[in-house]
């Protein structure tokens, strides 16, 4: 209750600051302090005095950031801030209160560790490594000065974020805070000609609605059918005792299902908020339409519809993905896929659930693109095979998903091997043949001829997929504007 009451408050801050806090009627200073204040009143109202971690977690590695020095300070920001939230986690659970969500200050504690380290790294990037040596995304991303504390703290703790996120670039909070208009430019569907389009504040009113909406849906999906459809029957002794496995494989499906919705519910409406206070717009597709998905966490018809294993993944908890990506896949020097997975583990938290979930999803993630990899070329030469085929995928793909989350929710290790024995491991089994049968990586011959033989409406999709990934930031402190959205230009056409 208190986290719905204090979101519906921020949403209602966020119209007001947007309408009376607005750039062009104040200074960057008076929003940064505002900002600030209010989120820490909202986690103070919501937590009580455990919101003093945050304040802690985010000073301390402020100082390891001006003391260390920009060669190494990201390393040390890292242990440090996913260290502090590992023991305020281990505190949490097994001494306060195992299994209940009671003063669950980590939750906020989360997203503050991924903007640090976030930043951390962005500085580095930014004011150490050579221009050359970054990836385009890393370039657009770097940060060339180091904040101020008020800016860190603005960033880390606003009432826009602290309480639900979702993450977001530091670039891009700061230009929305100081107001500066930005220019964004896409190729039309000829790819002839570029279109610019100027900011001129447009109005989130219409997708901050229609967000809402999807709150109020989901919040009445989880409050009338979840519970219905608990997780835990799925190891009642009763119903795996009579039930035929297609009756268990689908109560499954529908069960994990369900348990969805209460994500969709908090991640739309810290969305909504950040829309309303006016953050959040990354510019307008070719039809001159504002779009307001820059930091959005989630893409429900794609996690529903997903016909791998990946789709699903880059559409569930977006800037998390995002952020596991920056900071660890792509500077990983091997093993990058497990390494991704183990610290997406630690960072969720200490439930051993929660590491059968993630060493589940390194199993299926690798067997998923081995399958891919190998088998989906010959499939999509026809579109009513391509069709049979999605319609395949989908199916696995939803079975998957939900036999990997099954211990993430009943979160201890005696229910879920209970689960797992039941199926006997039938997936884990599945996904080790199928690693041992396909090699993880096709012929370079047989890429292209996949690539050639995509369909549009995929190319279109993987298309989208990008443009959501890369929003970059599109100003820079060292740079002029034009170079900034050069910048960004070419990596979203990468």
């Amino acid at each position: 209750v208190n986290f719905v009451v204090c979101q519906l408050f921020a949403l209602l801050a966020a119209v007001w600051f947007r309408t009376y806090l607005h750039s062009s009627k104040t200074s960057p200073f008076i929003r940064h302090v505002v900002a600030t204040l209010l989120g820490l009143y909202l986690a103070l109202f919501c937590f009580g005095w455990y919101a003093l971690h945050f304040v802690i977690q985010s000073g301390i590695s402020y100082y390891i950031m001006v003391i260390i020095g920009v060669e190494n300070m990201h390393k040390y920001c890292f242990v440090f801030a996913l260290g502090y939230l590992t023991v305020c986690q281990i505190t949490r659970v097994y001494i306060f209160d195992y299994g209940q969500y009671s003063a669950d200050f980590s939750g906020p504690m989360m997203i503050i560790t991924q903007k640090i380290t976030s930043l951390a790294f962005e500085i580095h990037d930014g004011m150490f490594r050579r221009n050359e040596d970054l990836t385009p995304s890393q370039r657009c991303l770097a940060v060339r000065r180091m904040p101020s504390l008020l800016e860190y703290l603005s960033y880390n703790c606003n009432f826009m974020g602290i309480l639900a996120g979702p993450l977001c670039s530091y670039k891009d909070y700061i230009t929305f805070i100081e107001g500066r208009s930005y220019q964004l430019q896409q190729s039309e569907a000829n790819g002839k000609e570029d279109t610019k389009y100027e900011q001129t504040d447009p109005s989130p009113n219409i997708a901050v609605a229609q967000k809402l909406l999807i709150c109020g849906l989901s919040l009445l999906f989880h409050m009338t059918i979840t519970k219905t459809l608990p997780v835990e029957y799925n190891i009642d002794d009763n119903f795996r005792a009579t039930a035929s496995w297609p009756v268990r494989f689908f109560y499954l499906y529908v069960s994990l299902m369900a348990a969805r919705p209460k994500y969709y519910f908090a991640w739309t409406l810290a969305d909504a908020i950040n829309n309303a206070a006016g953050f959040g717009f990354r510019g307008y597709d070719k039809n001159g339409v504002t779009r307001w998905d820059l930091i959005s966490n989630l893409r429900i018809q794609q996690i529903e519809f997903s016909t791998s294993f990946k789709m699903f993944l880059d559409n569930w908890n977006i800037q998390t993905a995002l952020w596991l990506k920056r900071v660890c896949y792509e500077r990983a020097t091997f093993s990058p896929t497990i390494q991704t997975f183990i610290l997406s583990a630690i960072w969720h938290g200490v439930y051993p659930g929660y590491y059968l979930t993630f060493l589940t999803g390194v199993l299926m993630t690798l067997a998923a693109r081995a399958i891919r990899n190998n088998i989906r070329h010959y499939f999509i030469e026809s579109p009513a095979v391509k069709l049979c085929y999605d319609i395949v995928t989908w199916m696995a793909t939803q079975a998957a998903i939900s036999y990997t989350v099954v211990p993430f929710v009943l979160l201890s290790v005696k229910p879920s091997f209970t689960f797992y024995s039941s199926c006997y491991f039938c997936l884990h089994i599945a996904s080790i043949l199928v690693l041992l049968v396909f090699p993880l990586k096709r012929t370079q011959k047989g890429s292209k001829k996949h690539e050639s033989v995509q369909p549009v409406w995929s190319r279109k999709l993987e298309e989208e997929s990008l443009l959501q990934k890369n929003n970059y930031s599109t100003t820079n402190n060292s740079f002029s504007q034009k170079q900034e959205i050069t910048c960004r230009y070419q990596a979203l056409k990468q």
